[in-house]
């Protein structure tokens, strides 16, 4: 068994007790408000919603206890009991491992590394030569319709072999985890027919057998029509029906079902048609919806009970109104809206409805080809008015939750992994998402031990 008994932390951010839930000590707000308490006086765990996603709580002048790369304990003041060999916590003294390591914080803000619930990270080419066309003005319709976008990302994937795309994923992976990401959703859908699919979902599933962090794979045949079915609709979703995902489900390839629900390429029925067919096989829905358009795709999440509807910078009343009497996660990608020069999700409405949100980073060649979550956060605040705390929770505890990983990572709890950032000395918590140029991380910690730069 290996501890490590961290001291002198200047503030712990995101301290939670197991069984966490809307918000330890406040009422949750929206559809979670009357899910039932754990025991120990804890509220049921789930993502926080509401005016609950702006309560944070830390401990100031704290310490930390990791075991096997998980949080066995963590409280305020002088980790030693009277006794010397027991650590103070709030339900009493415990005792420290025969055997463990110290290590002085030096007074640094501490808190639960990112959780990225949408993520594009397995591809094959970047789309620098788009870039120049959105600049000469071209819109992202108008670039797909010449056979950019996706069906460019399609060609080159289809093109490429399974080892040079692992090679250049684990890449991408190990830079996003030196940016502060300790969960991370990665989806299909450059494939656009059966080899091509197979083939991106085994490269994820060799990154969730090699990487420190947990990984999530998300099946997303139906990104767009390919070329060979761009006049045979129902004979493209029939192949993702009858042969993707047999194929998918026998080899256990994929956690979560996807549709892209929008205007020039899924409607809300096929999408619908889709997911169910997915569910038939186990995977829970996690959907692109109202991107570009009022597609429907907010009620088709609904309808399928999912797990997320991503994206969301279309939206209006009905479809705030439609999440509200649900359980699906509303996840915000702020870094595609920026890149893409388009208006953002309305954030602060949703949290005034009390619907909870998370933060993705949406990594992809075209539309975001950046992973960082720090900046993913500075967004959050600076264009779509989340308040620091509020942002900070929707990029970690929430979106953990937004792809299955509530109760491993996404907060300092008992018996979550050890996946931690510790920055470098800032004057207060605002000022992560405040200096949005500069890199506040100092150190990344994965299931209890620094990475190497």
């Amino acid at each position: 068994m290996t501890s490590t008994l961290i001291h002198n932390i200047g503030l712990l951010v995101g301290t939670r007790p197991r069984g966490h839930g809307a918000a330890a000590g406040h009422a949750a707000a929206g559809p979670f408000a009357d899910a039932a308490p754990h025991a120990h006086g804890a509220h049921a765990a789930g993502p926080l919603a509401g005016a609950a996603l702006a309560h944070l709580p830390s401990l100031t002048d704290a310490w930390l206890l990791v075991t096997d790369g998980r949080i066995a304990a963590f409280g305020q003041g002088h980790p030693h009991g009277p006794q010397g060999g027991l650590v103070a916590t709030p339900q009493g003294a415990s005792p420290l491992p025969a055997v463990y390591r110290q290590l002085d914080a030096s007074g640094a803000l501490v808190l639960p590394s990112w959780c990225d619930s949408h993520t594009h990270l397995v591809f094959a080419g970047y789309r620098e030569g788009e870039f120049v066309d959105k600049i000469r003005g071209l819109t992202y319709a108008e670039i797909a319709a010449r056979g950019g976008g996706i069906l460019r990302s399609a060609r080159l994937l289809n093109e490429t072999p399974e080892d040079v795309l692992y090679v250049n994923a684990w890449a991408r992976l190990h830079e996003c985890m030196q940016q502060g990401t300790g969960a991370i959703e990665i989806k299909s859908g450059y494939g656009l027919s059966v080899e091509g699919e197979l083939k991106m979902l085994r490269v994820i599933r060799r990154l969730k057998e090699n990487a420190p962090i947990p990984v999530r794979a998300t099946f997303l045949g139906a990104h767009a029509l390919p070329d060979a079915y761009k006049d045979d609709r129902e004979g493209y979703i029939n192949l993702i029906i009858e042969k993707m995902l047999p194929q998918i489900a026998a080899e256990g390839l994929a956690d979560y079902i996807d549709v892209f629900c929008e205007e020039g390429f899924f409607t809300q029925e096929e999408t619908e048609r889709i997911g169910r067919a997915g569910e038939t096989y186990g995977l829970k829905a996690k959907l692109h919806a109202n991107q570009l358009h009022r597609s429907g795709g907010v009620q088709a999440g609904v309808a399928l009970k999912a797990l997320s509807v991503d994206h969301l910078e279309t939206m209006g009343q009905e479809e705030i109104d439609c999440l509200k009497g649900s359980n699906t996660i509303a996840t915000l990608l702020p870094g595609a809206a920026f890149f893409l020069r388009m208006g953002y999700p309305p954030a602060r409405a949703m949290v005034d409805a009390g619907l909870p949100l998370a933060l993705a980073s949406d990594y992809n060649p075209g539309s975001c080809p950046s992973g960082n979550m720090n900046l993913v956060v500075s967004l959050a605040c600076i264009q779509m008015r989340l308040l620091p705390e509020e942002a900070i929770n929707a990029a970690t505890l929430n979106g953990a939750y937004a792809m299955g990983l509530g109760e491993e990572v996404g907060s300092i709890t008992e018996g979550k992994r050890a996946n931690l950032l510790f920055m470098r000395p800032v004057p207060s918590l605002a000022y992560l998402p405040y200096a949005f140029g500069t890199n506040c991380i100092d150190r990344v910690m994965v299931n209890g031990e620094f990475l190497l730069y």
